[in-house]
């Protein structure tokens, strides 16, 4: 007979495991957020400072060739866009100088030697009562009122995209809770007598709930890759006007008359805009087509932020329909 785990003891070695982690895990975080907020800093303030005609044509791009791979990415910052982003942006600005201002004192109280004794004092203490030290540190040196005004603001405007963002998907909601349904019979009579016997008795209260998850994971992935296909369409023709619109302004910015094809200032008297328009949605539409939806490494990767925060997104959508 096969014997059982002590839950206690599996809990109690999960917990060793983790406080083994969190001397690497926090000097590793104390090196990379700085590194991150910096950069983040200076992409917004490149941002910024762009031309319109140049904001329009990259931001007409990655619709154009991306559209189709976040849909529901796309979607929230539009709808983030109408509904606070700049209070988005100052929270997510106040949260970042919090995170700085606690990283520098995290820095000052590891090459604390009390004791004077030639080592630091953080190396001389167990996992333990690291984690305390660094607790009481980042509850000492927090503000909570700005943290709390700050998660605040993120919250709000969250609902309010979760909204426009169930509207909008609506259809797509539907689908997929309608395959869910559809494979919770067959996955509930086929496959959780199986689980249930390849798990101790006592976690045989966690497979229908996992086995559920599991169905509305399958079923999401069914339904939006179903809503991709149209969202890429969708998207690479927009972003194909936006980018042509944005070569048009540029042409005329730079007095460039292409043999008297761009005629005047205004675009809607020329139809090299729509020409541009056909083309660079084909290519775009052609682009996500051929990809499947995904993306080639080393995108995939460096996009991997994008990819996580969609499929948040997705989830949240499905659990709050």
């Amino acid at each position: 007979m096969k014997k059982e785990r002590d839950p206690k003891k599996t809990l109690s070695a999960a917990a060793s495991a983790l406080q083994s982690i969190a001397k690497p895990a926090v000097q590793f975080l104390t090196f990379v957020i700085p590194h991150v907020i910096l950069l983040s800093k200076a992409a917004y303030n490149y941002y910024e400072r762009l031309p319109q005609n140049a904001l329009l044509f990259i931001y007409g791009f990655v619709i154009c060739f991306f559209g189709g791979t976040f849909p529901v990415l796309f979607a929230a910052l539009q709808a983030a866009e109408h509904s606070g982003r700049n209070a988005v942006v100052l929270a997510v600005s106040d949260l970042a100088n919090e995170a700085i201002v606690i990283i520098e004192e995290s820095k000052k109280d590891d090459d604390k030697d009390e004791d004077k004794d030639g080592k630091r004092d953080v190396d001389q203490i167990s996992n333990s009562e690291f984690i305390a030290r660094k607790t009481k540190l980042v509850l000492a040196k927090m503000n909570p009122e700005k943290v709390d005004n700050a998660i605040s603001s993120i919250y709000r405007v969250w609902l309010a995209v979760a909204a426009v963002l169930m509207i909008e998907f609506a259809q797509t909601i539907s689908m997929a809770m309608s395959i869910s349904d559809f494979l919770k019979k067959p996955i509930d009579r086929f496959l959780a007598p199986t689980v249930r016997m390849a798990v101790p008795d006592q976690y045989h209260k966690w497979v229908p709930v996992v086995l559920g998850w599991t169905a509305k994971a399958i079923a999401i992935a069914i339904a939006f890759t179903i809503d991709s296909v149209i969202s890429g369409f969708a998207s690479a023709l927009k972003g194909g006007l936006m980018m042509a619109q944005a070569t048009y302004q540029f042409l005329v910015f730079r007095d460039i008359k292409l043999g008297g094809l761009v005629k005047s200032p205004d675009h809607n008297e020329s139809n090299l805009d729509e020409g541009l328009s056909y083309v660079f949605a084909g290519l775009g539409f052609f682009f996500q087509l051929r990809l499947g939806f995904s993306l080639p490494f080393p995108l995939n990767f460096l996009l991997f932020p994008f990819r996580f925060a969609e499929n948040w997104i997705k989830w949240s959508l499905i659990k709050n329909s």
